[in-house]
């Protein structure tokens, strides 16, 4: 599925300073568990400003779990004026390099620790600014807009790899479109309508394509996924063996099965389980 670098699975298989500072001086949490990834930051400061003890708690993938204990070992012995600068690029070139699919983990990273300085600051952030976009995620026009600007993006599948916005259902792909030709300056782009295929044929090559690209990718892991029925652009499909039971299923049937469909059947193509 995805190249992880030595240093990722080191920090996944061993991941440093796991718990929670209980009198915290800063405390940072994003994400849910519903939506597949949290991150709960909280670290101790000394008199001069500078963080002597932090520590994390992680509930999602690989990435999540070792971009969070990155984050604590980046931190330890910074002032606060430099844990400020740390970016989730940083996080991720610490790493050796994520994933683009899973780029959003380094974000998660950065965003609690802005929450964190921002409670030790007694200035907590308030609720999130500007238009929800992406129900599945939370996801506002400011936050995409801070993407693309920050990170320079320029499609939408780049801003679901970076803040998951259009990770799930699909129906915000086309404000997220809009944004990034507000933001980049790019002409509306025409939709090409794919050719029109039966249903008969649909099914066909959705199972091939399953056989081909994708079983292969999840065996390696122990597991497996079985398609279950097709309507119209929804494709239902169960999961086997350590994908059913595994955290990040989710961000699999998205980022993976669904991205491979789209790419070898039909862009508007959907993946549900059932």
């Amino acid at each position: 599925m995805w190249e992880y670098s030595d240093k990722v699975k080191e920090h996944f298989l061993n991941p440093r300073n796991v718990g929670v500072i209980e009198d915290a001086d800063g405390v940072g949490e994003v994400g849910s568990i519903s939506c597949g990834d949290a991150l709960k930051l909280t670290f101790k400061v000394d008199e001069n400003e500078r963080i002597v003890d932090v520590k994390f708690q992680t509930f999602g993938c690989a990435s999540a779990i070792a971009s969070s204990s990155a984050l604590t070992e980046m931190l330890k012995g910074k002032t606060i004026e430099e844990a400020e600068k740390i970016t989730n690029d940083d996080i991720a070139n610490y790493l050796g390099g994520l994933p683009k699919e899973k780029m959003h983990c380094s974000v998660m990273g950065q965003e609690a620790l802005e929450k964190a300085i921002a409670c030790y600051r007694g200035k907590p952030l308030s609720e999130k600014e500007g238009e929800i976009v992406c129900e599945c995620f939370g996801v506002t026009d400011v936050e995409i807009r801070r993407a693309l600007t920050e990170h320079r993006l320029s499609a939408v599948e780049d801003v679901t790899h970076y803040i998951k916005a259009g990770g799930g259902c699909g129906n915000c792909h086309d404000r997220i479109q809009e944004l990034i030709n507000e933001v980049t300056g790019q002409a509306p782009s025409v939709r090409t309508l794919p050719p029109k295929m039966t249903n008969i044929q649909k099914i066909r090559l959705i199972e091939e394509t399953l056989e081909r690209e994708i079983k292969p990718a999840l065996k390696q892991d122990g597991g497996d996924i079985e398609l279950v029925d097709v309507e119209g652009t929804r494709v239902q499909v169960k999961l086997h063996g350590s994908c059913s039971s595994c955290s990040a299923a989710q961000i699999t049937l998205k980022d993976f099965v669904e991205k491979k469909l789209r790419e070898f059947v039909l862009p508007e193509l959907v993946v549900e389980e059932v």
